[in-house]
């Protein structure tokens, strides 16, 4: 390997490194801020957060890694502009090609690094990841008992305190209802001060009252009368088991359904079992409408079928001013029949048609799920291809040009993603030109931009506009004339 190439890599790699890791925590925290209300309050440890963030950080390197490649291409390229290094390259007799092609073979080799990743870890990952925050959205929240105001999330019991120390155990003026019996408000237990805490790795929680009496309504043996009790106590405990409120865990296996924790091999085997079991109802479909059709069966000619057609529309449009009444009653029954056929021949075919459509729809999101893999791959090398000449032509580093510049491509390439992603899944658009078709945009673009820095070009300085601009306005002048 030449010093050159040395040089090239060694000012690509670090802010390569450097923006990889800014941009995943990016998306990560826009991501997770959509869940931040399913997280507050529910007393989870830093070890489960911690894992959370970490599996879904592994789910983010595919959508981080083509922007990371295009901002650091444009900031290395930028800066080795702006300091001159890349024209004492040129002036050495190096051309611009082979001054892209280590980082190119880098970018290449991050791509398919990128798609196995895609393809093997992200899926187990999104599995982890997932079922996690599903448990997490279903814990309740942490105990949380407010001063004056009646807290149920203890099942069985409503508590309530009229103050709470500083210390956060001590409490003043205790009122808990029991509820276990299933009787309504027929136990109360009231004290003047009690303290609170929890033991058993916070399994369970305990209540020392002090000064109280307890109150209890029971019905006597064989008797519908009732019985008031009172009792009073200078101590008393009360142990409330938390196990309603610990992080119970939901068997994986329950969530590798989804197309997000499915590898290629297993999305073709679902495509194909859904597109299996389209075309059998498809094929299923003119033997079930045939039992509908009492006299004229079904058959896949065209003259029939339009004969069919032609007789129940002359059955709808008859002529009803016959000579006799019961001519008249004949038809009327005729017509009545064939109209509650077509009524139900509509209903089924209508039904099976939705779930036909269901289908397809279903299958074409785990198709493109499938593209993803390879479309993400591939941006990779195209974002190089537009941010290391970008970087050639406009020679500015750092975060300011390049980050801006990175941000408006990324957002047009992203836009583009998704509106053919939902016209590919709704089958108005081809579903693999669809999804192609924001990396066969950007391809051109950065094939242009490819040969503007070969050539030296000066495409974003404000002299070469003023230029343009003025060849324009003598171009309009000369077909006025």
């Amino acid at each position: 390997m030449k010093k050159i190439d040395k040089l090239i890599i060694s000012a690509f790699l670090g802010p390569f490194l450097l923006t990889f890791m800014v941009v995943v925590f990016i998306l990560l925290t826009q991501f997770l801020l959509k869940y931040l209300d399913d997280f507050m309050g529910k007393g989870l440890g830093v070890t489960v957060y911690a894992e959370l963030i970490f599996y879904f950080s592994l789910n983010m390197v595919p959508m981080a890694l083509p922007l990371a490649i295009l901002l650091s291409s444009l900031m290395t390229f930028g800066t080795l502009g702006q300091h001159h290094e890349l024209t004492a390259i040129k002036s050495s007799g190096v051309s611009l090609i082979r001054i892209l092609v280590p980082i190119f073979v880098i970018v290449v080799g991050l791509g398919i690094t990128g798609f196995f990743f895609n393809n093997h870890v992200v899926p187990k990952a999104n599995l982890k990841a997932f079922s996690l925050l599903y448990d997490i959205r279903q814990k309740k929240p942490a105990l949380d008992l407010k001063e004056g105001i009646f807290y149920q999330g203890i099942p069985g019991y409503s508590i309530k305190i009229t103050k709470k120390e500083a210390d956060g155990k001590s409490l003043k003026g205790v009122m808990i209802y029991d509820h276990t019996s299933g009787r309504g408000n027929t136990e109360v237990i009231v004290a003047d001060s009690g303290s609170m805490y929890t033991f058993h790795n916070e399994q369970y929680l305990s209540f020392d009252l002090y000064n109280g009496k307890s109150y209890s309504e029971k019905k006597e043996d064989d008797s519908k009368k009732e019985q008031f009790v009172v009792n009073s106590f200078q101590k008393s405990r009360i142990i409330f088991s938390l196990s309603s409120f610990s992080l119970n865990r939901t068997p994986e296996e329950l969530f590798q359904s989804n197309r997000l924790m499915k590898d290629i091999k297993e999305l073709n085997y679902v495509m194909d079992s859904l597109r299996l079991e389209q075309d059998k109802l498809m094929g299923k479909l003119p033997e079930s409408v045939q039992p509908f059709y009492l006299f004229h069966p079904v058959t896949d000619t065209l003259e029939q079928k339009f004969a069919e057609d032609s007789l129940f529309i002359n059955l709808q449009h008859a002529n009803l001013s016959l000579d006799s009444m019961a001519t008249k009653v004949g038809h009327n029954v005729v017509l009545s029949k064939a109209a509650n056929q077509a009524r139900s021949i509509r209903s089924y075919t209508s039904s099976q048609a939705d779930r036909i459509k269901f289908l397809k729809k279903e299958a074409n999101t785990y198709h493109i799920e499938k593209m993803h893999k390879y479309t993400q791959a591939v941006a990779c090398i195209i974002m190089f291809l537009i941010g290391a000449p970008l970087g050639a032509i406009i020679k500015k580093g750092g975060l300011g040009v390049p980050v801006l510049l990175s941000i408006v491509f990324f957002i047009f390439f992203y836009v583009i993603s998704l509106i053919m992603e939902r016209y590919c899944k709704e089958g108005i658009v081809l579903l693999p030109y669809g999804m192609w078709t924001a990396n066969l945009v950007y391809l051109p673009l950065g094939l242009f931009f490819l040969k503007q820095a070969k050539n030296d070009s000066r495409l974003f300085d404000s002299d070469s506009w003023v230029i343009l601009i003025g060849r324009i306005k003598k171009m309009f002048k000369k077909n006025k004339k």
